[in-house]
């Protein structure tokens, strides 16, 4: 049977071989999937500084939907996304301040983490 090689960007497995793995790590699938596995962990100011610079995606604003999904190279961010996105970033930029002064902040009670989470989750299975 031999070695098998399991991607977990991927979700797949295949034979071990040199040919094999080079041409998964470099083919187009298995290169989105990694991308859209590292973006997850983007903080929101390089998200938004991203988001400001693209177009907005015409498909998408007036019909919900676009074909290309995540690969689109246009924005698929609405007006109020952008400013919560921006409201989270001055948030975040002020309590680094804070910290960096020496001043206490509160930390969240794991209430708020969890409701923070779950509308998290809630967006992201809506897109």
């Amino acid at each position: 049977m031999g070695k098998r090689y399991f991607c977990d960007y991927c979700d797949r497995s295949f034979q071990d071989n040199l040919h094999n793995r080079k041409k998964h790590l470099n083919g187009v699938q298995h290169l989105r999937a990694k991308r859209v596995w590292y973006d997850l962990f983007r903080d929101a100011a390089a998200i938004l500084q991203e988001e400001q610079s693209k177009k907005p995606c015409r498909k998408f604003l007036q019909t919900g939907q676009c074909d290309f999904g995540s690969n689109c190279r246009f924005s698929h961010m609405t007006e109020q996304d952008l400013e919560k996105l921006s409201a989270q970033v001055q948030g975040e930029q002020r309590s680094k301040e804070l910290r960096q002064e020496g001043a206490d902040v509160p930390l969240g009670t794991i209430e708020d983490w969890l409701e923070k989470r779950a509308k998290r989750l809630s967006a992201a299975q809506n897109n």
